[in-house]
């Protein structure tokens, strides 16, 4: 019954199975025009047949991808001649010229650069048009005029201006233009019977018509000629079909356009039979345009349906056979295994009470099964923590054998049991939480004295480096680390006995003596080397007050207080370590604060340990005057004495002004730097200066401004110049001294008073390869 029960579940399976395949296969068979099989025959059949239709219609798809390419390719190409049509008839529209609208454009760039109207540089083939009583030769006329039609004539006062620019212009075109002078009728030629140019007409009105005719008559004299005969035995020829014979023996005929197509015809000076000739010509494309887009949107169409049947085919794949459709056998086998169940269960009735009994005694022994296996578990799991405590106590007793408590231990651990609550350890997971808390609060006690420890260590180094680098001497033998406490004992020990704070009062008092007077001193000092620059400024702006800088204005130096930070801030310094210094208040001379200041000042004196250089440089800067002061020069009417301009620096200014401004410079520093007595001819300083070829760079003018400027300063002078700068010199010095190397092994001095030298100069020549200096 059992097996019958599971055989008829399964037929059942199957038969819903295979129903639901028959129903998919025959939406799909269906949707290829097909009629599902009924058999596993018709089945075999219908997939054959399947296979040659997939081949069939592969090609078909193939064929049908190719010509949709080709049908885009002559729709884009259709289109692009349709735009080009519109574009060409909106341009006609708004002119009478039959010329393309490239070339329009073209002359329109011309025009709009220049500034000329159209009408003043006209196409040739605006000027020309085919008679009427000819009109049989216009398509000849039109293909053989093409190229000349389209060149622009340029009359004789534009021509330059075309020339140049056609040269600068990117023209993204041809252009051919004719130059048409004046008192000049193009090329003359015999005017023959019969003759294409005679079949031509100029626009009667056209400034160049003698021109035009002229040049048609000698370029297009061709013969036209009505039969084949005649073609061959002119030398210069056209036949209404558009072939062309010239001398020498060559023939062209080009067939690329029909000669009747009037929509490329660009002569005449009307275009009214152009645009009709275009229109048409445009409402042929667009018929062109739309059969091809209905070719194209069928064979897309074509090919949506071809896929859609190639995807019905990969899906009818699913079934190899017909076995998975048969769903009629497998409902046959259901039913039968059905009425053989019903049979036995209608006829068998002990069957049926040992089925009962069976199902009874099966659930019975699930029972026990299951009994069983919760049992086994909780043995394991017993057994399993056994094993656990065993191991646990062998550990504890383990540990316990290692240590030995000492009485301090004994009594520590005493106070922590008797803090921890003992009756509540019940259990061995009880003392596990207790031991945990216990180790817990162990270890933050520890962290809390290392932290402790680690801070006092910390602060004990701190005072050390303190300590150091307050008295880097008393303690240059000792280290900044821990081991060096004894040391440092030792040194207070010392410090106690000999009772230091006995010599304050001393101290302090040799510390006014000394130190704050004599900083007092040093500044005093820089005060009164303050005070003599300022001074001796103010005789050399006396002195150059008499000088002539420019015309009716002279130079004042100028000298302010400096702006630089550092400098400033030492000034600060000095005034904060002397102030109230005459008081005679001994308390406020020898504060902690003020011997600080000095302390620091002389530290950088000396120079701080790895900054020797750089304190180096900044007392070398702040101790020198000079640097206190920022110079300037004002530049002065005499008048008035107000100001014309004011010189920070040279920047900005002409070579010769920066020369000016240098001499004056340079004068007036070497005038401070021997502190000259100005005003008085005779003074008793030393005044001397060298100038090495200070002149032979500068101009006339410069040179005779520093030249005087020495002059009125007094200054003794030896100028070293080339011989070329020696008339600068003559008026300003007493004697010269001319040296020379005549065959280049030894130099030879001869000195001159300054009336020898103006005896003997015109005798004096520049030897060509000697080296003169005076």
């Amino acid at each position: 019954m059992e097996q019958l029960a599971v055989a008829i579940q399964q037929a059942e399976k199957t038969h819903e199975e295979r129903r639901k395949n028959a129903s998919h296969y025959a939406t799909l068979i269906e949707k290829l025009n097909s009629k599902p099989a009924n058999s596993a025959e018709d089945f075999q059949e219908q997939v054959q047949h399947l296979k040659k239709q997939k081949t069939e219609w592969k090609k078909q798809d193939t064929w049908l991808a190719k010509d949709l390419t080709e049908q885009s390719i002559l729709f884009h190409e259709e289109k692009n001649q349709h735009d080009e049509i519109v574009s060409e008839l909106d341009g006609l529209k708004k002119r009478q010229s039959n010329i393309d609208e490239r070339q329009i454009r073209m002359r329109t760039m011309l025009c709009d650069a220049l500034g000329v109207s159209a009408e003043e540089l006209p196409f040739a083939g605006e000027l020309i048009r085919v008679r009427d009583d000819a009109r049989e030769w216009e398509g000849a006329a039109e293909r053989l005029l093409h190229g000349f039609a389209l060149s622009l004539l340029v009359p004789e006062h534009l021509y330059t201006q075309v020339v140049d620019w056609v040269e600068r212009t990117q023209l993204k075109g041809r252009l051919v233009y004719y130059h048409i002078q004046k008192n000049r009728t193009g090329s003359s030629a015999a005017h023959h019977h019969n003759t294409l140019a005679q079949k031509l007409e100029v626009h009667p009105d056209s400034s160049m018509r003698l021109w035009l005719e002229n040049e048609l008559a000698y370029r297009f004299s061709f013969t036209c000629c009505e039969t084949q005969d005649d073609f061959r035995r002119s030398s210069k020829a056209i036949t209404r079909a558009g072939q062309v014979k010239e001398p020498g023996g060559r023939h062209e005929k080009d067939d690329r356009h029909r000669i009747d197509d009037r929509s490329r015809y660009v002569l005449g000076w009307n275009n009214a039979i152009k645009i009709a000739a275009l229109e048409e010509r445009q409402k042929k494309q667009q018929a062109l345009i739309q059969k091809h887009a209905e070719d194209i949107a069928q064979a897309n169409n074509t090919r949506k349906m071809l896929l859609e049947r190639f995807e019905t085919l990969t899906r009818l794949e699913r079934y190899p056979d017909y076995t998975e459709l048969d769903w009629r056998s497998a409902a046959q086998t259901a039913a039968q295994l059905t009425a053989e169940r019903e049979a036995l269960t209608a006829t068998s009735d002990v069957l049926r009470e040992l089925k009962q009994q069976k199902d009874h005694a099966e659930q019975t022994l699930h029972q026990a099964e299951a009994d069983y296996m919760l049992l086994y578990k909780k043995q394991a799991l017993l057994e399993q923590s056994v094993t656990t405590l065993q191991a646990n106590l062998e550990q504890c007793q383990t540990v316990l054998s290692t240590y030995t408590l000492t009485p301090q231990y004994e009594q520590e651990l005493n106070r922590l049991q008797t803090a921890q609550n003992t009756a509540e350890l019940a259990s061995l997971d009880a003392c596990v939480i207790a031991e945990t808390q216990l180790r817990n609060t162990l270890d933050t006690q520890i962290d809390h004295q290392q932290r402790t420890l680690d801070s006092l260590r910390d602060s004990i180094l701190r005072d050390m480096r303190e300590f150091k680098t307050t008295y880097p001497v008393e303690a240059q033998d000792i280290d900044s680390t821990l081991r060096a406490g004894p040391e440092y004992c030792h040194l207070l020990a010392q410090l106690k006995k000999d009772d230091l704070p006995r010599f304050v009062s001393r101290f302090k008092s040799l510390l006014t003596v000394n130190t704050i007077n004599e900083i007092a001193n040093f500044n005093a000092h820089l005060a009164q080397e303050r005070e003599i620059i300022k001074e001796r400024i103010a005789v050399i702006n006396t002195s150059l007050t008499q000088i002539d800088y420019n015309p009716d204005r002279y130079i004042r130096l100028e000298a302010h207080q400096t702006l630089d930070p550092e400098i400033r801030d030492f000034q600060a310094a000095l005034r904060a370590c002397t102030e109230n210094t005459v008081s005679g208040d001994e308390s406020e001379h020898y504060s902690e604060q003020r011997f600080s200041l000095v302390k620091t000042i002389i530290e950088r004196f000396r120079g701080r340990e790895g900054r020797a250089e750089l304190d180096r440089r900044w007392t070398n800067k702040v101790t020198d005057v000079r640097n206190w002061f920022s110079f300037a020069a004002s530049e002065r009417w005499r008048a008035d004495e107000t100001e014309f301009d004011h010189y920070t620096d040279s920047g900005g200014k002409s070579g010769g002004q920066k020369e000016k401004l240098a001499y004056t410079i340079l004068a007036a520093s070497l005038a401070y730097q021997f502190g000259l007595e100005w005003g008085e001819v005779r003074s008793r300083s030393f005044r001397f200066v060298v100038i090495d070829e200070a002149f032979g760079r500068g101009s006339d003018d410069s040179t005779q401004y520093g030249l005087r400027l020495f002059q009125q300063l007094n200054m003794q002078l030896l100028i070293i110049t080339p011989l070329q700068k020696i008339h600068i010199i003559e008026p300003f010095v007493s004697s010269v001294g001319f040296v020379d190397n005549k065959d280049g092994n030894y130099s030879r001095l001869r000195v001159l008073s300054i009336e020898e030298h103006f005896a003997n100069k015109t005798a004096l020549q520049e030897p060509g390869t000697e080296h003169e200096r005076a």
